[in-house]
């Protein structure tokens, strides 16, 4: 297997919405196993084929811990059918090396898709797990969104990627995310007064 280059942000691959698979051929399931092998060489939880420079709907995860055996997880053509809850974890990403910035995400996601060998299945992430916003951040790179552009901290995001020597925010690709934002709030709201 090999070890593939990962793309770095400023790469304009990594903002184009990415091709269906029409077919799950040698070709594609060799790409497969090679972004498997490129996580983890990389200490990734997840790796998108865009950012492997192939600009097709595939991506990995593997959320499973240190002491635990490796569980690949490949999503080809993935559709996200449910979203609900919120949560703002710090999210990095391979293509973001060292720079980590607080995000919006949904808490639980259901998504379709299909494995290495064309089957369907349906997976379902609760909780706010990390496997569920893995899942978000992954498919987010198949239709050429980064997770910087969900930042709840524009300053914040801005002094991570200078940090790190990486081009700055692209303002028009900011999501404007006002009903996640205000669930985030009230959540963070309700442990505070949980507190009390």
């Amino acid at each position: 297997m090999a070890i593939l280059k990962i793309l770095k942000y400023g790469d304009p691959i990594l903002r184009q919405k990415a091709k269906e698979v029409s077919k799950i051929s040698k070709k594609v399931r060799t790409l497969i196993e090679n972004m498997i092998d490129t996580m983890y060489a990389n200490n990734g939880v997840g790796l998108a084929a865009p950012q492997v420079g192939e600009s097709l709907r595939i991506f990995v995860i593997d959320v499973s811990k240190d002491d635990e055996p490796y569980h690949p997880i490949v999503f080809v053509n993935p559709k996200i059918i449910k979203k609900e809850g919120a949560m703002c974890p710090k999210e990095g990403c391979l293509s973001f090396p060292e720079a980590f910035v607080q995000v919006r995400r949904y808490s639980e996601v259901k998504v379709k898709a299909l494995d290495i060998n064309g089957r369907p299945f349906v997976l379902e992430a609760k909780n706010g797990e990390l496997l569920a916003y893995a899942i978000q951040h992954e498919n987010d790179h198949l239709d050429g969104i980064l997770f910087v552009d969900h930042a709840r901290n524009i300053f914040d995001a801005t002094e991570a990627l200078k940090a790190n020597n990486l081009p700055q925010l692209e303002d028009d690709k900011l999501l404007n995310e006002e009903a996640l934002e205000e669930l985030i709030l009230q959540k963070e709201a309700n442990s505070k007064s949980e507190e009390r």
